[in-house]
């Protein structure tokens, strides 16, 4: 019995450790993390100043309306997260049934000439540059979701809501709007499960493909 007792204890200690030992890991990578978000989204920003200015004035010239659009997110630990975008749409009124259901549209008539190119190039996510350097986003992890999208999620919501939102992530990076909101949802708890420096690497060159190759972007 004393034995038993006494392999019981190091059995426990072994995974105290390796629990630990974890914590620590998860802790390293995240701070590393942070430290390449502010410095590679500040230095990015820098870069493309003159772009956003072009995209700016491309957007007052295509349609009456501010230039950038905040919409309301839902953050990391639940925290509100007002997200920027440049404006895509021409101001109109509420969401149609098909945006309730499904989270976007088809062929929506309301988006602007540049909108549609914004939109295909993925360039109207730029301003959530902003968002990195503040830190209440990242450049890799789940898309941050509005309140109603939680539902999706179920049981999950929590674990969705444990990690920083990204720019862009494993469902950005393999399908975006070629999937089904289901496969999105396996896809970002993947992700939350499953971060790493490395699976950030190998998301960030992806996403570049996909953007040259304008795949998923509506």
């Amino acid at each position: 019995m004393k034995d038993s007792t006494v392999q019981y204890e190091q059995d426990g200690c072994l995974e105290m450790t390796k629990t630990k030992e974890n914590i620590k890991s998860r802790y390293g990578y995240f701070f590393i993390k942070r430290i390449f978000d502010f410095i590679s989204a500040l230095s990015l920003f820098i870069i493309i100043s003159p772009i956003f200015l072009i995209i700016a004035i491309a957007i007052k010239v295509d349609s009456k309306g501010p230039v950038f659009f905040k919409h309301m997110r839902v953050g990391k630990n639940g925290k509100p997260l007002p997200t920027y975008k440049f404006r895509t749409m021409v101001t109109t009124p509420e969401q149609k049934k098909e945006y309730e259901e499904n989270f976007k549209l088809e062929n929506d008539p309301r988006i602007t000439k540049i909108g549609k190119i914004l939109r295909k190039t993925s360039l109207d996510e730029l301003p959530q540059l902003l968002n990195i350097i503040i830190g209440n986003m990242s450049v890799v992890g789940p898309r941050p979701v509005v309140q109603k999208e939680l539902e999706k999620f179920g049981d999950q919501v929590d674990k969705l809501l444990s990690v920083t939102p990204g720019l862009t992530g494993y469902w950005q990076a393999n399908g975006r709007s070629n999937t089904t909101y289901e496969e999105r949802v396996a896809m970002e708890l993947y992700y939350v499960d499953h971060c790493s420096i490395w699976l950030d690497i190998k998301i960030i060159f992806q996403t570049i493909g996909a953007v040259i190759r304008k795949e998923g972007a509506k």
